[in-house]
């Protein structure tokens, strides 16, 4: 919306395109700045009417499979869950509003934020409504991968004179994995494992909403620098046309996840549910593959990869010699049994996720 007015009527609207950042243009900076303000702003001044809505409606039943994680957590036992639905339209509220939604990438960003919310949505209602802990593994991994081989198809076909729109491209020395018919399979299985494992995550006060932060902030400097003519040169990155459109989705992402984070903070007065990690992490993974940089999400995502590996370990582990590798998966909750205080452990991840997004960024001139 705000697109369409600055192109028609903004000032020196006839000269921007000789200035514009490489194939995206019309005060990007500046819109990806307002994104992120509005989205924190929505997030923040609809965040208490959300959150008493949502306790007389959806609230917390703490029914883990670990009987001493539900006795460490059984004070958060009736606080409202499904939060993410603010995180939600607050994404979705700013990137209508200041995208340029005739981009194929904002389009399909939102997509993936709204398929991936409804679909985190249900699990969440079913696990509030039923005595079933929501949706079972077999039936959220096959909608997460319909929904993301759908998006991954779509993706391929806007972007049909791409010679590196089906391939991996190794972030240092350039390498580019040609994959043809298979990269679909490729691009969902990013897409899922990015969104379970922000999901995997969300298990502490505030301990997924931070570390989005810092991932979030990553990925508008990667969208942006990969959507730049110039600078994707200067960086021997990969570049792609209208890319930088995606940094507008990635600014209001972070605002989104910081206006939560006032009221998800510890104590908790409300939490993120399958509602707002699953939507969160798939936008990261989508983000990932539309600019090349899958490989480089695993350092950006670094604390949701080691969450996903201690569970598949400890499970491995434990069918392989009948004994916990750890006190208990994800590995937030191993520091918990240690006798470690929530907050210490929260913010040590917050620590880690900064450094790791820094890393990541800084790794692009590595060559």
């Amino acid at each position: 919306m705000i697109y369409w007015w600055l192109q028609v009527y903004g000032p020196g609207s006839r000269g921007w395109e000789q200035v514009a950042s490489g194939n995206t243009s019309v005060y990007l900076t500046a819109r990806t700045a307002c994104a992120t303000v509005t989205a924190f702003l929505l997030a923040l001044l609809f965040g208490p009417w959300a959150i008493a809505w949502l306790k007389s409606r959806f609230t917390e039943r703490v029914d883990s499979a670990s009987a001493r994680l539900n006795e460490l957590h059984a004070a958060k036992n009736a606080t409202p869950t499904m939060g993410g639905l603010f995180i939600v339209a607050a994404i979705l509220g700013a990137g209508l509003l200041f995208g340029d939604l005739t981009s194929p990438l904002v389009q399909q960003g939102l997509v993936v934020v709204t398929a991936f919310g409804a679909l985190g949505a249900i699990d969440d209602w079913i696990k509030i409504r039923t005595s079933r802990r929501g949706l079972t593994v077999a039936q959220k991994f096959i909608g997460q991968l319909v929904v993301a081989a759908g998006i991954i198809c779509w993706l391929a076909a806007t972007q049909p004179h791409n010679a590196l729109a089906q391939a991996i491209v190794v972030p240092m020395g350039g390498l580019v994995i040609p994959l043809g018919l298979a990269f679909p399979l490729w691009g969902a299985v990013v897409i899922v494992g990015s969104s379970n494992g922000v999901n995997l995550t969300d298990g502490l006060d505030g301990l997924a909403g931070g570390c989005l932060i810092f991932a979030g902030a990553a990925f508008v400097a990667l969208t942006y620098l990969a959507g730049h003519r110039v600078m994707a040169e200067y960086l021997t990155i990969p570049q792609v046309i209208g890319a930088g459109e995606l940094s507008v989705l990635f600014g209001a992402m972070v605002g989104a996840v910081l206006g939560f984070l006032w009221f998800n903070c510890y104590p908790a007065q409300v939490f993120m549910g399958d509602t707002g990690s699953l939507p969160t992490g798939a936008l990261l993974g989508y983000g990932a593959l539309a600019i090349h940089q899958e490989l480089l999400l695993a350092v950006v995502g670094g604390v949701f990869v080691i969450e996903t590996l201690s569970v598949i370990g400890q499970i491995g582990w434990f069918k392989l010699t009948g004994k916990r590798l750890i006190a208990c998966s994800p590995l937030h909750n191993h520091f918990l049994f240690q006798g470690q205080h929530e907050i210490k452990i929260v913010v040590r991840f917050w620590i880690g996720s900064a450094l790791l997004a820094l890393l990541a960024v800084a790794s692009l001139k590595i060559r």
